[in-house]
């Protein structure tokens, strides 16, 4: 059975790479509709990995099967704006003095315009890519875990099956080994739902950055916007629920000696940045990892184009290195997924249990 179970998942990743290496070749189509231009590296990861107006499914020659979505800009001259992405024609075309940027530092986001020829960026509230993603990976864990708490309300005595058996194991892993070690017994209660929720969000959304068909493929963890929110709301969360010894202890700790606090308060100095220090290292530490896959795995894709433009036979040759190595990566990026937010709930809970902590409980 393990023998099977090995085989499915090197196939299913080995057609998740095939995949992936036609999205790779069709959004070089859509950067490159000249065949004799170079092939650019940057251009492709890039491309991927950054957000977009439209969402693009696949090509068809010069023929580009994409779904277009909602542009919201308001303009200081003319007044809010809305209309459908596919207005601009996969980027090369105006439509009512805006366009979206080629080059700057604007590039790839929607600019007005002006009179003089100048390029001035609106205010944005585009449903972009990325935001689309968001409302799904919401659906679908509105879906999964409502349907799984009326499965619960109606066989409460019963042994879970199905999807709820996938899930149990997952909430009880982050109740027992995360909440109730970081923040405690008495005190976990208040902040599990928290946890839940950014570790299932996390975790679905990175499983679904994997998938290279829609609606997968968007890079939604790896967007630096994404993570900070998420960083934000630990930061919150941990401020407003810190006891006064946490804040006295910061400023005033009684266990640092007086020559670290006078004359130059270096410790409270280092204990007040290490506030702000922390949510920066989870937007960090999530954005790297989920985008360094994604290059990684793109970098092996662009070696077939590279090595195609100096010959066709090292272009298959290499391929099949290519997508072996993509076929491991794919695993590896499955164990990363859970890792990441894995630990971005442990850090979370961590913070939170340090600003709940009593001198009584310290002692």
């Amino acid at each position: 059975m393990t023998k099977v179970l090995k085989s499915v998942l090197i196939v299913l990743f080995a057609l998740a790479a095939s995949a992936n290496l036609l999205k790779a070749s069709d959004e070089l189509a859509v950067a490159d509709t000249a065949s004799a231009k170079k092939f650019n590296t940057g251009e492709l990861i890039f491309g991927h990995i950054r957000d977009s107006y439209e969402w693009h499914i696949t090509s068809f020659g010069h023929t580009h099967l994409s779904i277009p979505l909602p542009v919201i800009v308001y303009s200081s001259q003319s007044g809010m704006h809305v209309f459908m992405s596919g207005k601009f024609h996969h980027g090369t075309e105006e439509f009512n003095g805006f366009k979206i940027a080629t080059e700057g530092k604007y590039a790839a986001k929607v600019v007005e315009i002006m009179a003089d020829g100048t390029e001035v960026r609106p205010w944005d509230f585009s449903i972009t890519k990325n935001v689309t993603s968001l409302f799904i990976s919401i659906f679908i864990l509105l879906t999964i875990f409502l349907s799984i708490a009326k499965r619960y309300r109606e066989n409460f005595d019963k042994a879970p099956k199905g999807i709820q058996s996938w899930i149990e194991p997952l909430v009880i892993f982050i109740r027992d080994d995360i909440a109730k070690p970081s923040i405690g017994n008495d005190r976990y209660q208040k902040y599990l739902p928290y946890l839940l929720t950014i570790f299932f969000f996390i975790f679905l959304n990175n499983l679904m950055g994997l998938v290279p068909l829609f609606p997968g493929g968007a890079n939604l963890t790896g967007n630096i916007s994404i993570t900070l929110v998420l960083a934000l709301f630990t930061f919150v969360i941990t401020s407003f629920s810190g006891s006064r010894n946490y804040w006295v202890h910061m400023v005033n700790d009684p266990g640092i000696p007086l020559w670290l606090k006078l004359p130059l308060p270096l410790m409270p100095i280092v204990e007040i940045m290490g506030v702000f220090i922390k949510p920066f290292v989870l937007t960090i530490r999530l954005f790297a990892n989920i985008t360094a896959g994604h290059i990684v795995a793109l970098g092996f894709y662009s070696l077939i184009f590279i090595f195609s433009e100096k010959s066709l036979v090292a272009g298959y040759g290499i391929s099949v290195i290519s997508i072996t190595f993509t076929v491991f990566m794919g695993i590896l990026e499955l164990l990363v997924a859970f890792i990441q937010a894995y630990v971005f709930t442990l850090l979370s809970a961590l913070y939170i249990g340090m600003a709940l902590e009593t001198h009584e409980s310290h002692a």
